[in-house]
């Protein structure tokens, strides 16, 4: 038995992280699915929606950005909602109104204040009810768009099977993130795996940052709800419409700036996926889901790692033989790489290993917890 489950706990780790890729890249090879991209003309009216919650910081520049887009400024319009925020956001966005009005060629600027904290998934509801244009692109406060983000957005729409496409979250260079190392080195390899699945058919899920839907296709999204990033693009999944990633749509950022950041966002990320399973059943039904095993294996499986390596090791001590003493000593090797990763970082060889041993420990260590907080909920930010 300690066997048995030791070549299933093995496998099912290296199918997630390696076997799964693998498929993608060759299904995307030899079956890909291009979209029929094309720039509409005239270019149609886009919404873009942005929840607040004391932005004060970010706010003037995250409008300043979008009206400098390469669109039509009389098909723009920017609709920001502040979730009940207390400090400057709302008098900020009522000045750059007055402004945008008193300048003509800027983007039709409208603000909707929430006046207590009711959460994002709220304030995107309202956003999306208020919009007028006829695909809505979703965009935080924080981040920055290139020049041709909206327009590249939208020319996916000129596919009638596309409903929901997905810019692109590029990292700046920040030499005083603690976390670069790790987080770039994962986030290079999800990018990787979220082209290769939009290739093939839909990405289960876009970049909260940046992307774009089809307005009539939009499902109210629960009061609760941590990722509604996933929930939409699913939803419009489950009709029948492509889910899409598109690379050429661009929002920059920069890396968490410390590891208690990056814990509190990569765990919040991880309970969400488990709420998924509750807020949407059919995710579960190779009948009704259409891209079910792209789902399970991208979403579902990564939440189950932190066990199936527990099992591994217990396994690997249990079972005789040489064989299972080497893969026990390759774990300890591994676990010592990632204590060591800050140590080795100009190491040849050594210093690939020890990030790609920190990554997987730092993720599965979050997902564990993920776990432990689904289990035994609190109250849980939908910020």
């Amino acid at each position: 038995m300690p066997e048995f489950l030791f070549w299933f706990s093995l496998i099912f780790i290296v199918y997630t992280y390696a076997g799964y890729p693998a498929l993608l890249y060759l299904w995307s090879r030899l079956f890909p699915k291009p979209v029929r991209k094309a720039y509409m003309e005239p270019a149609p009216m886009v919404s873009v929606v942005i929840a607040a919650r004391n932005e004060e910081k970010n706010i003037r520049a995250r409008i300043e950005n979008l009206a400098q887009q390469d669109y039509p400024a009389e098909k723009l319009e920017i609709i920001v909602v502040s979730d009940g925020s207390h400090d400057g956001t709302v008098q900020i966005v009522g000045g750059v109104i007055e402004e945008f009005m008193r300048n003509p060629g800027r983007p039709f600027l409208k603000m909707i204040e929430v006046a207590e904290n009711l959460g994002k998934p709220n304030a995107l509801n309202r956003g999306v009810g208020a919009a007028k244009g006829d695909f809505i692109i979703f965009a935080d406060a924080r981040q920055k768009f290139n020049d041709a983000a909206v327009k590249e957005l939208v020319a996916n729409f000129s596919d009638p099977e596309v409903g929901s496409v997905s810019g692109e979250l590029v990292f700046l260079e920040d030499a005083e993130s603690p976390v670069r190392a790790e987080m770039g080195f994962y986030w290079s390899l999800e990018k990787k795996i979220r082209q290769m699945e939009s290739t093939v058919q839909s990405v289960p899920g876009a970049t909260g940052a940046i992307y774009a839907i089809r307005r009539e296709l939009y499902p109210t999204v629960p009061a609760k709800t941590l990722l509604d990033d996933v929930f939409i693009p699913l939803s419009i999944v489950s009709k029948g419409f492509r889910s899409v990633f598109d690379g050429t749509a661009l929002a920059f950022d920069v890396f968490s700036k410390s590891h208690s950041q990056e814990k509190k966002r990569k765990v919040r990320t991880s309970v969400g996926n488990y709420q998924l399973l509750s807020l949407m059943p059919l995710l579960l039904s190779p009948t009704k889901n259409t891209i079910f095993l792209r789902y399970l294996s991208h979403k579902v499986f990564r939440l189950f790692i932190p066990f199936m390596f527990l099992v591994f090791l217990m396994t690997s001590l249990l079972s005789d033989g040489f064989v299972y003493r080497i893969f026990l000593g390759g774990a300890i090797v591994g676990m010592i790489l990632a204590m060591l990763n800050r140590h080795v970082e100009k190491v040849p060889f050594i210093s690939h290993l020890s990030k790609a041993s920190s990554t997987f420990f730092s993720l599965n260590y979050f997902a564990f917890l993920a776990f432990l907080q689904w289990i035994n909920p609190v109250k849980i930010e939908t910020w």
